[in-house]
């Protein structure tokens, strides 16, 4: 017999996160219920609960969690192409789950609204393990930064961080056939994971000079009278305003910058050198259905072991030491919470 309530993380205030007991919402005719297996815990999950909303506290407790998959446990009768059992992936962004609706995959069950098949549910293979079907979606994010910089197996790129994202991107140039590949990071074990992944170099701005280095990887050059780094494209996948601007300030004329980091603060940025140089600024958010579901093709085939990704797991009740540990960036890459893996 189905359970009348459920248990979801909501962030109340800022670092002010329970588990609240909820009442299930009513199933419609083009609904679909999701049994929460699996959810990760992104850096924008993060980022709300310090705030203590999307944009600051508000009235309604925010929801949390955008990267899980599941089984369907009910379908409305005007659900096509999806049954009860099946094991699916959901893409967060229609209905904003865990992105300000009142949905959130931190749950042991997720409402779909407007349920349609290979579009917000995607189907899994059966042996792929649910925690590995939760990477879709940061996985998905990459792979449109990837493809939003528009590379070719020629391209030298630059990642501005090995966080889960940056590690995505590598390996989603990767499989686009680059392999010149840079990433800049602090952190010596995430610059290991990224060379165990497939990047050519990796340079930490800790303890290397970051435009000496980039110029004798990748060659220098002039321009009006302006010394340059021949870098093609920069993926910004870090967020550090400082960076941004000095990117600006060495890349090479025409390069593209692909920014794929959440920025919290504006970002001041010298707009002449921008027009100068005729530098590409290319914003990079979320991804359409087809990347969603190459990822999930990538996943189920076992084309990179993406297993090394999750350095934590968790049980559900105890998501506050989850969120806790995924707070220690130094030690954790993605934390992930088994809710019902049945």
């Amino acid at each position: 017999m189905m359970a009348l309530s459920r248990r979801q993380l909501r962030v109340h205030k800022p670092d002010d996160l329970r588990m609240d007991e909820m009442a299930l919402p009513e199933l419609t005719g083009a609904d679909a219920l999701i049994r929460v297996a699996a959810c990760g815990i992104c850096g924008s999950d993060l980022g709300y609960l310090s705030k203590g909303g999307m944009r600051g506290p508000s009235d309604t407790p925010l929801s949390l969690g955008h990267e899980f998959a599941g089984v369907i446990e009910q379908v409305g009768n005007q659900v096509c192409g999806l049954h009860p059992g099946m094991r699916v992936v959901v893409n967060p962004d229609d209905n904003l789950i865990g992105g300000g609706g009142p949905e959130g995959g931190f749950s042991e069950w997720v409402l779909v609204r407007q349920a349609r098949a290979g579009s917000n549910i995607h189907p899994i293979p059966d042996h792929l393990p649910f925690e590995l079907a939760a990477l879709t979606e940061p996985l998905s994010v990459s792979l449109h930064g990837v493809n939003r910089a528009r590379v070719t197996p020629q391209s030298k790129v630059v990642i501005y961080g090995a966080g889960v994202i940056g590690l995505g991107i590598v390996i989603g140039l990767r499989r686009r056939g680059v392999r010149d590949i840079v990433v800049v990071d602090r952190q010596q074990e995430r610059l290991e994971m990224a060379r165990h992944l497939g990047a050519s170099a990796t340079i930490n701005p800790g303890s290397e000079d970051l435009r000496a280095t980039l110029g004798k990887l990748h060659g220098e050059s002039q321009k009006y009278g302006f010394p340059m780094v021949n870098t093609d494209i920069f993926i910004d996948a870090a967020g550090a305003g400082s960076l941004l601007q000095q990117t600006v300030e060495m890349c090479r004329s025409g390069t593209r910058i692909v920014i794929v980091a959440v920025y919290r603060q504006p970002v001041a940025i010298d707009m002449v050198m921008v027009m100068a140089k005729e530098i590409e600024l290319t914003g990079s958010i979320a991804y359409p259905d087809d990347e969603f579901q190459e990822v999930i093709g990538m996943l189920g085939k076992g084309e990179v072991d993406t297993s090394t990704l999750i350095t934590h797991r968790f049980p559900f009740d105890q998501a506050m030491a989850a969120f806790a540990q995924a707070k220690d960036t130094a030690s954790a890459l993605k934390v992930m919470v088994s809710i019902d893996e049945g």
